[in-house]
């Protein structure tokens, strides 16, 4: 067991500690927002009128991303789901509208192609992910992007060595919901009251209360400091402000 420092605050017992992927452990608000783009723009092309709505429900805006929007803390489903409600508002049938919508997102990952190549490792983070290491702290991740992209950007950066679990989330549910913790701790080996999470929205709260974890630290990276991430027991602006004790 491992105690963990953080701006005053002290986690004890700690035996695995569950990290977000994007905007935790992967600088991605550049990548998130093209892929948007392109989504909407090719529904666009096919539904007239309806792009603007989309980056609006995506968390798109001009240059920026929302860093608690759909694009950046939703799952690929709930992304399919919104934007084909727009597509069904026009007048097309349901089973057309996610038809069309899950046809323009293929389309667009063809273009944007391995995520991982564009996404790199935020600052500091290799850093606290060696110290953990040495102290023989069990590590997963725990992500709303896919399973298989999730392994990317672990193989892309050479991660392997830290990380024991690599999971994302293909299915329909979504954290906050506690299911997903204890998967990850069974897999872990760890139970949720030595685990801690790491994340940057309210979602890795919520699911660190629900999932009765020993504490969450909420990150700021991408420029989120709204009032919902200070419920964390902790928040960081670089990973330089956790402290790992042995």
């Amino acid at each position: 067991m491992v105690t963990i420092c953080c701006n005053g605050v002290t986690f004890s017992n700690i035996q695995a500690v569950v990290f977000d992927k994007d905007g935790t452990l992967a600088d991605s608000a550049s990548f998130l927002r093209n892929l948007g783009l392109r989504r909407s723009r090719l529904i666009d092309a096919q539904i007239p009128g309806v792009q603007e709505p989309l980056l609006m429900a995506f968390g798109i805006d001009g240059n920026t991303l929302n860093p608690a929007g759909l694009m950046a803390i939703g799952t690929r489903w709930e992304n399919e789901i919104a934007a084909a409600a727009y597509v069904a508002e026009t007048g097309r049938d349901w089973p057309d509208a996610l038809k069309l919508v899950r046809s323009a997102f293929v389309e667009a990952d063809q273009v944007m192609q391995r995520k991982a190549d564009h996404t790199p490792l935020v600052e500091g983070s290799l850093d606290v992910l060696r110290s953990l290491a040495e102290t023989s702290t069990k590590l997963g991740i725990l992500s709303s992007d896919s399973t298989v992209n999730v392994q990317e950007f672990v193989q892309r950066y050479q991660l392997e060595p830290f990380f024991t679990v690599q999971m994302g989330t293909d299915g329909q549910i979504s954290k906050p919901n506690p299911i997903l913790l204890q998967q990850i701790c069974d897999a872990l080996g760890i139970p949720p009251e030595h685990t801690l999470l790491i994340g940057d929205s309210q979602a890795d709260i919520g699911l660190a209360r629900a999932g009765n974890a020993a504490g969450c630290i909420a990150c700021t990276f991408m420029g989120h400091h709204s009032s919902g991430l200070m419920e964390a027991d902790a928040v960081i602006n670089h990973f330089s402000q956790i402290k790992v004790e042995s």
